[in-house]
């Protein structure tokens, strides 16, 4: 267990809950097919799985029970989510770092990263491209240095929420950076932030030594693994997880994702709000480590799973991934993708069509606009959503799970998505897309019950067209 250094204060739940020998006692066991289906079967309940249970389903490799995994997740997927796909565009602020990650471009002793913090006005430039794009959710990433203080992120997300387009504001930012203390959350929460996120990158120790080498900060395994206990303690109720895959044996971190989801659920009554699951990339001045690379089988594999053994907390396909792999994961279990990301420093403005790898912390494997991006959700049958209002109506953290857990939130979320997929129709898709977007509107409408709730969404949607009328939500 890593020591924590004594002016740092942990949570009230703070411990090394990744037992090694234990995960990996369970990845040794094989279990029969008639095991497999029960743990199915629990899922499909919508009942979280044990880490036991989720190791069940991770032994399973005869072709027709990863088959039946698959096909679970689909359903799971559309039982918890029905067909909608979330929408959101990160945008970095800075990638000064003091850490040294061997993995990332941003570490500290990389001389080939152009270093760079984004002044508020180079801030405002950025949102209005993704405004102008028609994004809604953005996520603010910030390297790990002093500078990047807990005030600082709070006046970054106070200057984003404050610019308007025409018919265009972000309406909810998510972040992505170190850690804080409980005053640092709060900090920040007191700034109307979303999710914060905070990856632990490997839960395997000997391997997180290895790639977070020195005494920088994030060399400290615990306090990392406890920020996300801090922040719910702070009041921030919506936390986001996520490994890196390819740094350790996939299998296992995936036991450390649902470690870290029923630790949450057991000390604060509610998992984490999502996962991310993103694999190593290529990045300047990065050397990869080919010893854990998770292959596209693989990686879908472990999509399923942590969708059948989370059911209820949102899965992040990032655009790490290329078009065609996050098109097949979609089905079953990715429920929230970015699209028209750019990551370079000012990338949304500067950088041109193609990827300028000493700006960006790795390597992008879908860079397609974001309309492209829409289209094609749209013609897979995906209604693509900027929906914001559970978080804004505080249908948050445990309350989102008494609204989601008994399916009613699916009343609320398909109207909102349609209303957001329409003002996005109407204000910035291109002509096939809004025709495409048009017909699944269409469809969608007559799959809803008459009755008050579906007149009041088709008055929303004729306002959004006729009208001014946006940001109309249930």
């Amino acid at each position: 267990m890593s020591s924590v250094a004594p002016t740092r204060k942990l949570s009230q739940s703070a411990c090394d809950f990744i037992d090694e020998s234990f995960l990996h006692g369970l990845l040794d066991r094989r279990a029969e097919a008639a095991q497999v289906r029960d743990v199915i079967a629990k899922s499909m309940a919508k009942q979280a799985l044990s880490v036991e249970e989720t190791a069940v389903l991770l032994s399973a490799d005869a072709p027709e029970l990863v088959e039946e995994i698959f096909e679970a997740a689909r359903q799971l997927k559309r039982d918890v989510y029905g067909n909608r796909i979330v929408l959101f565009a990160p945008l970095y602020v800075g990638n000064e770092c003091r850490n040294d990650c061997l993995y990332c471009a941003f570490r500290r002793s990389n001389t080939e990263q152009i270093r760079r913090t984004l002044s508020p006005a180079e801030l405002r430039s950025q949102v209005e491209a993704l405004l102008r794009q028609g994004h809604k959710r953005c996520i603010l990433v910030f390297g790990e240095d002093p500078r990047y203080s807990a005030q600082f992120i709070a006046d970054c997300v106070r200057e984003v929420y404050a610019v308007q387009l025409e018919h265009g504001e972000i309406r909810r930012v998510n972040i992505n950076a170190a850690p804080l203390d409980h005053e640092g959350y709060a900090t920040v929460k007191a700034a109307g932030i979303g999710t914060y996120q905070i990856f632990q990158e490997t839960y395997h120790h000997e391997t997180y030594r290895h790639v977070h080498p020195g005494k920088a900060r994030k060399s400290d395994y615990l306090w990392r693994l406890d920020g996300v206990s801090r922040a719910m303690e702070a009041g921030c109720d919506d936390v986001g997880i996520g490994a890196l895959f390819g740094l350790y044996d996939w299998r296992f971190e995936v036991l450390g994702l649902v470690s870290h989801a029923l630790h949450l659920q057991k000390h604060y009554h509610v998992g984490p709000h999502t996962i991310s699951f993103p694999r190593l990339r290529p990045a300047s001045g990065v050397q990869l480590d080919e010893t854990y690379r998770v292959g596209d089988e693989a990686f879908k594999r472990l999509i399923a799973i942590l969708r059948l053994a989370v059911p209820y907390t949102g899965l992040i396909c990032t655009a790490r991934e290329p078009g065609a792999l996050r098109r097949e994961v979609m089905a079953f279990g990715v429920s929230q993708i970015d699209a028209g990301s750019r990551i370079e420093l000012g990338g949304y403005t500067e950088a041109g069509d193609a990827q300028v790898i000493e700006r960006e912390q790795f390597q992008l494997g879908d860079i397609r606009p974001l309309d492209a991006v829409m289209r094609e959700l749209i013609q897979d049958g995906y209604i693509p959503s900027f929906c914001t209002a559970c978080y804004r109506l505080g249908r948050t953290g445990e309350h989102f799970m008494e609204f989601a857990i008994p399916g009613f939130i699916q009343n609320m979320c398909t109207p909102n998505a349609l209303s957001t997929l329409m003002e996005y129709l109407v204000d910035y898709g291109s002509q096939e897309t809004w025709e495409t977007g048009q017909r699944l509107v269409r469809q969608e409408l007559d799959k809803l019950p008459e009755g008050p709730r579906k007149k009041d969404l088709q008055d929303r949607l004729r306002r959004i067209q006729e009208t001014d009328a946006r940001d109309l939500y249930f």
